[in-house]
């Protein structure tokens, strides 16, 4: 009895052993994270960048990889991700994909500040001369400052790399040389070209990258693949980054505040204009704009104010239309200033043209109210026509409307007779002055 309760006992722990197997199998199979980024460097990429390395060094990830695809941003962002890259004890692999997407300017910095470069075929990288915040070009002296600062961080971040990959690096910044991927991998700028992200896991499988100093070997061949997906705040601060998008939040922020205005008591108009103009500001706040053309946007609103309160059958409206599309293109589509940060035209035009409607409707129907017959209190009386009760001369009594009236005939009028038709010419409180019909 003793010995089949020890091997009953010992099957069972042999069962348990058995049980668990898998799951620390499983433990230990290396973590790769994966972030996917697609549009201008902003201060919401930059969190995001932030949050994946810092969940990346809890988990004790083998690697992370940071798919870009970026036609630049600001200098000062981009210094920004390249310290939390370098700064990182995770590896981190910058990859540019898919297929057409590219690392131009600023991105360009970034992918090489990663502990492993690699991009996909089809795509470019390069064009990383500075330009103003403002979009426009620099100064000689300001231009010079910027591409030699950028050239010593790019020299800093390529000291394992050949000369052949430094002087490409360079010329990105100096000439704003793009290059494929194929010329930057036979230069030495990066690493790898990949198909997409299974290829290059395979071509990282012991590929060593220095990690803060350390020589760190990659074992990538059976890795747990998991995407950091970008919260919803940084989704929406990434919207609010569009020039298009700023454009609208603006035009439907201030029409909403005028609406209020117009109108006081009710507070979702005032609420969502109050909304729409904090969060155009936050973009506004990124973008690279040109503050002159706020002028012309505050004088086309007060041109359409104009036009309701004194209506001039269009003029002020048109004026308007066409000062709103003047400040739209000022403010965001200064010469200098990246396509990519460009309102589009089109949406300008059409925008203009339907806040003009909007505003043509309210005038018209302000014209018609103010023309239309009045039809309740006293003044609603003059000009109708009654029946004398009585002999008016000059008082007397008149049915109108449904009541009897007491009445006196206008000086200089004729005294008219009983069954005799009326015309109210004024009314003096509860007494009608009138006429013979």
């Amino acid at each position: 009895m003793r010995n089949r309760l020890i091997a009953a006992f010992a099957l069972i722990l042999a069962f348990l052993g058995a049980s668990f197997q898998p799951t620390r199998a499983q433990d230990k199979t290396p973590l790769v994270l994966v972030l996917s980024v697609d549009g201008a460097v902003t201060p919401s990429m930059v969190q995001y960048l932030e949050r994946g390395i810092r969940i990346a060094e809890q988990r004790g990830a083998e690697l992370l990889v940071f798919q870009l695809n970026t036609p630049g941003g600001g200098i000062a962002l981009m210094n920004e991700m390249v310290r939390d890259i370098r700064a990182s004890t995770v590896p981190v692999v910058v990859y540019v994909a898919p297929r057409g997407a590219m690392a131009g300017s600023a991105g360009t910095v970034i992918t090489i500040a990663g502990h492993a470069s690699a991009m996909a075929p089809e795509t470019i990288i390069g064009a990383a001369s500075p330009i103003g915040g403002q979009g426009e070009d620099l100064g000689e002296t300001a231009a010079a400052k910027e591409k030699n600062a950028i050239i010593a961080t790019l020299r800093s971040l390529m000291e394992d790399r050949p000369p052949e990959a430094v002087q490409l690096a360079a010329e990105t910044v100096e000439t704003a040389r793009a290059a494929s991927a194929r010329e930057a991998l036979e230069a030495g700028m990066i690493d790898f070209i990949a198909e997409d992200l299974d290829d290059l896991l395979a071509q990282l499988d012991g590929f060593t990258v220095k990690v803060q100093g350390k020589e760190v070997t990659l074992r990538t061949a059976r890795v747990q693949i998991e995407p950091v997906r970008q919260s919803l705040i940084e989704q929406l601060l990434m919207v609010l980054t569009n020039p298009n998008i700023v454009f609208l939040l603006i035009t439907i922020g201030v029409q909403a505040i005028l609406i209020e205005l117009s109108s006081p008591g009710g507070w979702v108009a005032g609420f969502i204009g109050v909304v729409c103009l904090a969060l155009a500001t936050y973009g506004l706040g990124v973008l690279p704009v040109n503050w002159f053309g706020l002028i012309f946007l505050v004088i086309a609103f007060v041109l359409f104010i104009l036009e309701i309160k004194t209506p001039t059958t269009g003029a002020l409206t048109a004026a308007g239309v066409g000062s709103l599309i003047v400040g739209a293109l000022v403010l965001f589509n200064s010469p200098g200033t990246p396509t990519f940060q460009r309102v589009s035209v089109p949406l300008v035009v059409g925008t203009s043209l339907v806040t003009a409607t909007i505003f043509l409707v309210v005038i018209m129907f302000a014209i018609r109210a103010q023309k239309a017959p009045i039809r309740t209190g006293q003044e609603s009386l003059v000009n109708k026509v009654g029946v004398a009760r009585s002999d008016l001369a000059p008082k007397g009594s008149v049915y109108l409307a449904g009541e009897l009236w007491t009445a006196e005939l206008e000086a200089g009028e004729q005294p008219v007779t009983k069954g005799e038709s009326v015309v109210v010419v004024r009314v003096e409180g509860l007494h009608l002055i009138v006429r013979k019909a």
